[in-house]
Formats: C-alpha cells, sequence, structure tokens
C-alpha cells in the first residue's frame, strides 16, 4: 500500500516529497537517485529533480517504495 504524503501547498518539487516521505536522507541522495534512473512518477521515469509534483501524483523509488501526493 502506497504511503500517502500530505502538502499544503499547489505542488511539491520531487527532490523534496522524497526527503519529506523520508525515502532518502539528503538533497544529494534525492538527486543521485533521480539521476540514476531509479524514480518513477505516474508509471514514467523521471530523472528532473524540479519536476513539480501535484495532489493525486504517485510517485516510485527503485520499483519498490511508493508514495501517493495529497493535499492537507
Amino acid at each position: 500500500m502506497p504511503e500517502t504524503v500530505a502538502i499544503n501547498t499547489d505542488f511539491i518539487k520531487l527532490d523534496s516529497l522524497l526527503k519529506l516521505a523520508n525515502l532518502v536522507m539528503s538533497g544529494g541522495e534525492a538527486k543521485q537517485v533521480i539521476q540514476d534512473g531509479l524514480v518513477t512518477v505516474n508509471g514514467r521515469q523521471e530523472t528532473r529533480r524540479g519536476r513539480k509534483l501535484y495532489p493525486g501524483d504517485t510517485v516510485v523509488l527503485a520499483g519498490d517504495a511508493s508514495v501517493v501526493v495529497s493535499r492537507t
């Protein structure tokens, strides 16, 4: 079951979401896993760490940990 991460803004950037969801420990680690092609957004590989995510978007790290963005 995917974890739900609530945001109180219109969007959140991909690297920030990975840190907020505790999937990575730092911005540098977020940058690395994104550049390595280990992250998908809504089923498509994403290599832009500044990708804007909106409520309803689903992020998967390494085919394992998944997060759904929701609104608070």
